[in-house]
C-alpha cells in the first residue's frame, strides 16, 4: 500500500496557551510560550506503524523538512519525500499541493497530522483535483469536530493497517471546522464544510462533534446536575473549570460568569476568566485542595484533549483523577458512540491514569460509572 503522509506543523499550537485555535495567531501564541504539538504525534505514529507493519509493505510518502521528512528521520522510517518546496513558514497552499503530488502518484490513502483546518485544506484541495482519495486524520489540533479524525495516533496505526489488509470498510467522514475569531469571543460558531471519504473501523474513529440540543428538558437536566455539583462544592476548594454549557450552569448557579468555549479558575467566591495553562499554574496555591470540573464533547465522548488543552497532562497529574468531577446530561451519555469516554491528553502516562472508570453526575443526586479509554 502506498501512504502518503503530510504535517501541519504549527496545529494546535494555540491550544495550551489559551488561544482556542492558531489561525491567524501563530506568533502570539509562540510569544505565549507555545510548543510544537504535531511533530511530537507524527513521530509516535510513525514510530508504532513501523513497529507494528508485521510484514505489511506500506511505502510511505511526505512532504520535505517539517511536514514529513524530518519527523520520519527521527522515527527512523523509510520515505520518499515529494518534488515541492516548502518556506520557512508552512502554509495551507503547502498541504494543497502536497496533496495534488499524491494524488498525482496514484497513492492508496492520505494520513495527515493537524486539525480541522489541515483537513478543509485537504477536502478543497481533493476536490479541485476532482479525485477521490480515502484520508485518515491523526488529532494535532484544538478543537477538532471533523469526523475524519482517529483517536489518538495509536488508533490511527491500528486504521492505516487494518485498511492495508482490506478489513476496513471506506466511509464518508463530515469536515468541519469553527470560526476561531468568534470562538475567540466566545460565540460557537461552527460550519459544515463537506464529505471527505476514508477508512473506518469501529471505536478507532472520534467521529463529528454533536452539539448540544437547546430544549427546555436538557436545560433543566444541566441546572439539575449544576445543583447537586454545587451543593457539594467546598468554599475554601479551587475549581478549575472547563468548557461547555452544562459547565456554564454551575457558574449560572454560583453567581459568576463563564467562558463557554475557555476555561476559568473558581476561588475564594471570584472567576478568574479564560486561563491558559501557566496562568492554572500561577493561580492554584494548594494542589490538594482543587478541583476539575469537565463535561465531554458531545457524541465524540472525548473529556481531554480536545478544545481544553490548556488543563494540560501536568496540571491533570498534580490534581488526580479521584479530583475530576464530570457532567453529562443523560441524552448526552446516551449518544455517545459505544458508551465509552476517551481521552487524549498527548502524554501517554497521563492517559493511562485515566483509565478505567469514572463517576459522572448525570442529574440532581444522581450518577453513574463510565468507562474512560
Amino acid at each position: 500500500m502506498m501512504m502518503g503522509f503530510i504535517v501541519n506543523p504549527i496545529a494546535g499550537m494555540g491550544g495550551r496557551v489559551g488561544l482556542k485555535g492558531t489561525d491567524g495567531v501563530l506568533e502570539e501564541a509562540v510569544a505565549r510560550g507555545a510548543k510544537p504539538v504535531s511533530p511530537k504525534r507524527a513521530v509516535e505514529f510513525l514510530r508504532e506503524l513501523k513497529e507494528s507493519a508485521h510484514g505489511n509493505i506500506i511505502k510511505i510518502i511526505t512532504c520535505p523538512g517539517v511536514m514529513g521528512e524530518v519527523e520520519a528521520k527521527e522515527a527512523e522510517v523509510a520515505v520518499e519525500i515529494l518534488p515541492m518546496k516548502i518556506g520557512v513558514k508552512t502554509t495551507a497552499e503547502d498541504t494543497k499541493r502536497a496533496v495534488e503530488l499524491l494524488a498525482d502518484a496514484k497513492t492508496d490513502l492520505i494520513v495527515f497530522v493537524g486539525g480541522d483546518g489541515t483537513a478543509k485544506d485537504i477536502l478543497n484541495a481533493i476536490k479541485e483535483k476532482g479525485v477521490e482519495l480515502p484520508v485518515l486524520g491523526i488529532p494535532s489540533g484544538v478543537k477538532m469536530y471533523s469526523g475524519v479524525f482517529a483517536v489518538n495516533p495509536s488508533d490511527a496505526v491500528e486504521v492505516v493497517l487494518a485498511y492495508a489488509r482490506g478489513e476496513a470498510e471506506i466511509t464518508e467522514f463530515e469536515v468541519m471546522d469553527a470560526d476561531e475569531t468568534a470562538i475567540r469571543s466566545d460565540t460557537f460558531a461552527v460550519r459544515l464544510y463537506g464529505f471527505l471519504k476514508g477508512p473506518f473501523l469501529p471505536m478507532k474513529i472520534q467521529g463529528s462533534k454533536q452539539v448540544s440540543p437547546e430544549t427546555v428538558d436538557e436545560k433543566e437536566n444541566q441546572m439539575a446536575i449544576a445543583k447537586s455539583i454545587v451543593e457539594e462544592m467546598q468554599p475554601s476548594a479551587t475549581y478549575i473549570l472547563g468548557p461547555g454549557t452544562t459547565v456554564k450552569c454551575i457558574a449560572e448557579l454560583l453567581g459568576v460568569p463563564k467562558t463557554v468555549l475557555g476555561v476559568d479558575i473558581y476561588k475564594n467566591g471570584k472567576i478568574i476568566l479564560d486561563v491558559d495553562e501557566k496562568k492554572i499554574l500561577e493561580n492554584v496555591e494548594d494542589w490538594q485542595n482543587t478541583w476539575i470540573i469537565l463535561s465531554p464533547i458531545g457524541r465524540q465522548g472525548i473529556l481531554l484533549g480536545r478544545g481544553n488543552q490548556q488543563i494540560s497532562p501536568e496540571i491533570i497529574k498534580r490534581v488526580g483523577k479521584n479530583k475530576i468531577i464530570v457532567a453529562a446530561t443523560k441524552s448526552k451519555l446516551r449518544d455517545i458512540e459505544g458508551g465509552i469516554l476517551r481521552v487524549d491528553t498527548g502524554d501517554a502516562e497521563t492517559d493511562k491514569m485515566l483509565r478505567g472508570y469514572i463517576k459522572v453526575v448525570t442529574d440532581y443526586r444522581e450518577w453513574c460509572l463510565m468507562p474512560v479509554q
